[in-house]
């Protein structure tokens, strides 16, 4: 039986979050590889994600990776934004196209464009962002003209989640600032789509997020229909229970961590997948708390992991004039004086990080609730 404090530690040595890998450019790729992306619909949120995973991470690597297509913004797992390498967004789109387009299916944009003929439209879209990037405000005028009656904004999504397109840099990129653009995958990288295999993507997800339910990948992923597959694997795989008695898959040979492994102070981003890829997020959420999602660009606000559990949100915070930055984290619990003192030198290392040129504090609030 794995208990709920096994599955935590385990799930962060995977996640590169209990040690931190040595950081350079072939390891950023590598780290993102691993990782089956991070999320990127806040554009610099995986800059803090990969600076909480290598050591000595320098932002520019992610840039260089990004600015030479070697790395992409696309939207692939649960139809959001994700950063993944460029082979990934060959692999990945084609696998979880469906539940892309089933996301559509349930939105207000696909039932706004019922009375149009889809297959017409989507080709229209697909020429334009096969020529070159184009913002959603460029697109609606053309598209509204050649299909008057739907609203231009429910024609232009509808072909950013049927056609398969990424975000294009400068958006993401280290200090620079950029339109959101969409351009087509395959000519952005000059390279056709990759023959899918969800087998191979089990071993991945297992690799980053294992042990896991079936349920934990197809919340992960939005893919529906995954029992079959595990069947089909099962005597490739580990199977081992949870605390309740639920089936965990896993791969032969990977140990699991032991749970007095101590877990560093680690900031995340507002949005990481380590908080949010299980069915049952017990093993790192306490109970009764939500994922706060706050609407940010990825580098000013994020969540805190003590002792190895989701416990507090932060954020940066400049007074106008100002040459200090103070970051801001504020617990859902109290901390004690050991817990402050580990908080700090990671706290100023985030800002270093993300305020280079700027004074640095750390101020560690009262409890939030």
């Amino acid at each position: 039986m794995l208990t709920d404090r096994i599955l935590n530690r385990t799930l962060l040595a995977r996640q590169w979050l209990l040690e931190r890998r040595p950081s350079d450019l072939a390891s950023t790729a590598d780290a993102i590889e691993h990782l089956v992306g991070l999320q990127a619909q806040a554009p610099l949120a995986p800059y803090v994600g990969l600076w909480s995973r290598l050591e000595g991470f320098d932002p520019n690597d992610l840039s260089t990776l990004l600015l030479e297509r070697r790395a992409v913004r696309t939207w692939v797992m649960r139809a959001t934004i994700h950063l993944v390498t460029a082979e990934d967004a060959l692999r990945l789109w084609p696998l979880m196209h469906p539940a892309i387009a089933a996301a559509w299916r349930g939105t207000q944009f696909a039932r706004d464009v019922e009375s149009i003929d889809i297959a017409e439209l989507l080709e229209l879209g697909r020429t334009l962002v096969e020529a070159r990037p184009r913002t959603r405000a460029e697109l609606a005028p053309i598209l509204a003209e050649r299909f008057p009656g739907p609203p231009a904004d429910s024609l232009v999504y509808s072909v950013s989640y049927n056609v398969p397109v990424l975000q294009p840099t400068p958006r993401g990129v280290w200090g620079t600032t950029g339109p959101a653009s969409i351009a087509a995958i395959e000519t952005w990288l000059g390279r056709p789509f990759e023959e899918p295999r969800i087998e191979d993507l089990v071993f991945r997800y297992l690799a980053a997020f294992g042990p896991a339910t079936v349920a934990d990948m197809q919340l992960w992923s939005r893919l529906t229909g995954l029992r079959p597959v595990f069947e089909r694997l099962r005597l490739d795989l580990v199977v081992e229970r949870d605390e309740r008695g639920r089936e965990l898959f896993d791969i032969p040979d990977t140990p699991v961590v032991h749970p007095d492994t101590p877990a560093p102070v680690r900031f995340l981003p507002e949005y990481d997948n380590v908080l949010l890829s299980h069915a049952d997020r017990s093993r790192i959420i306490p109970p009764g708390r939500q994922i706060p999602l706050a609407p940010g660009n990825g580098a000013r606000m994020g969540t805190i992991l003590l002792d190895g559990m989701l416990a507090g949100e932060w954020r940066i915070v400049r007074e106008r004039g100002s040459s200090r930055a103070t970051l801001l984290v504020e617990p859902y619990e109290p901390v004690d004086a050991t817990m402050r003192n580990a908080i700090e030198p990671e706290g100023l290392d985030l800002l270093r990080l993300i305020a280079p040129d700027l004074e640095h504090g750390v101020h560690v609030r009262e409890p939030i609730s």
